[in-house]
C-alpha cells in the first residue's frame, strides 16, 4: 500500500455516447474524435452497424474496420489491437452493445451454454471484464457508442399529439457507465446531455449539440496534468526496484503504455544491484 497526495494526471478519454437508433451517435462520435485530434487520418471506427460508418465519409479520410458477427469480446479486443498498431489516436467502437447483446455476444453465448447458469457466468464474466480492461487501458482515446432500448411517448407537435421515440436503458452490462470517464446521452432530436461526467465540463449544463468543439474541450481537459513523458523521467531516475514499483503502482493509466520502460529499468536495477553484491563479496573474501 502506498499513501500519496492526490495528483492530476494527463489522460486519454474513455467516453460513451448513448442513445436510440437515429439519434446521431456515429456522427457525434466522429465529430468529437476530430476535435480530439484535428486529423481525420488518426481516427478509426470499429463498425458493427452494417457499414454505417461509411455514410459519413464526406467528413474526412478516417479509417473503418468492419466487425461482423460473432461479436465476442475476443474479436473486439483483436479489432482494438489492430487500430492501436496502426498509429491511430482515437478509436470509435460503434457499438459496444453488440458485445453484450449481439449475435455471438455474452448473453447469446450464455443462453447457448449447457449446465449450471451460475457456473457459466463464472466463465463468461472474465471474458467480458477483459474486454472492458482493454477499453480502459488503451493508449488511444476511446469513444464507445451504446444503443438505448427504445420506447415511444406522446408529444405535442403543431397542436397534435404524435408518438416520439425516446431512449431508455443502455444495452450493455449493468454498471458499464461507472467504468467510463464521460457518458453523453443523445435524444432523437440530437440534443446531448451528460449522465456521467468526471471531467466536470458538461454535468448540470444545458443540452447541447455535438460538434468538434466538444472534442477540443475534452482534449484540453485530458492535457491538464502529468503525462507519459513525465512518468518516463521518473522511471529513469529510480534508484531501486522498490521506488520503481511505487511509480508503477501510482500511475495505472500508464502501465500498459510504459511497460517496456518499467521492465527495462527493473532489469537494469537488478543487474546493478547484483554487480554491487558481487563486488562486496569479492572484497570480503
Amino acid at each position: 500500500m502506498n499513501l500519496r497526495k492526490a495528483e492530476r494526471h494527463q489522460a486519454r478519454i474513455r467516453m460513451g455516447l448513448q442513445g436510440p437508433s437515429g439519434s446521431g451517435k456515429t456522427m457525434g462520435a466522429l465529430l468529437i474524435a476530430f476535435g480530439l485530434t484535428g486529423d481525420w487520418s488518426k481516427v478509426a471506427v470499429i463498425d458493427t452497424e452494417n457499414n454505417s460508418a461509411d455514410l459519413y465519409a464526406h467528413l474526412g479520410n478516417y479509417y473503418v474496420l468492419n466487425l461482423n458477427a460473432p461479436f465476442s469480446p475476443e474479436r473486439y479486443i483483436e479489432a482494438i489491437g489492430i487500430c492501436e498498431a496502426s498509429d491511430i489516436e482515437v478509436i470509435i467502437v460503434d457499438s459496444i452493445s453488440h458485445e453484450w447483446e449481439g449475435s455471438g455476444g455474452i448473453l447469446e453465448t450464455h443462453s447457448n451454454m449447457t449446465g449450471n447458469s451460475f457456473t457459466n457466468w463464472g466463465k463468461l464474466t472474465p471474458r467480458h471484464n477483459q474486454f472492458i480492461n482493454v477499453l480502459l487501458s488503451s493508449k488511444c482515446h476511446i469513444i464507445s457508442t451504446i444503443r438505448s432500448k427504445q420506447d415511444y411517448v406522446l408529444a405535442e407537435k403543431n397542436g397534435k399529439m404524435v408518438p416520439e421515440k425516446i431512449g431508455l436503458k443502455g444495452v450493455q452490462r449493468e454498471g458499464m457507465d461507472y467504468e467510463l470517464t464521460l457518458v453523453l446521452e443523445i435524444d432523437i432530436k440530437q440534443n446531448a446531455s451528460a449522465t456521467k461526467d468526471r471531467t466536470g465540463l458538461f454535468m448540470n449544463k444545458p443540452e447541447f449539440r455535438i460538434s468538434s468543439d466538444i472534442g477540443e474541450k475534452i482534449l484540453s481537459w485530458c492535457k491538464n496534468g502529468i503525462n507519459a513523458t513525465a512518468v518516463q523521467k521518473l522511471i529513469k531516475k529510480s534508484k531501486d526496484v522498490k521506488t520503481l514499483r511505487e511509480i508503477f503502482n501510482s500511475y495505472p493509466e500508464f502501465q500498459v503504455l510504459l511497460n517496456e520502460d518499467f521492465q527495462t529499468k527493473k532489469k537494469q536495477l537488478i543487474e546493478t544491484n547484483n554487480a554491487i553484491k558481487n563486488i562486496v563479496k569479492n572484497e570480503e573474501s
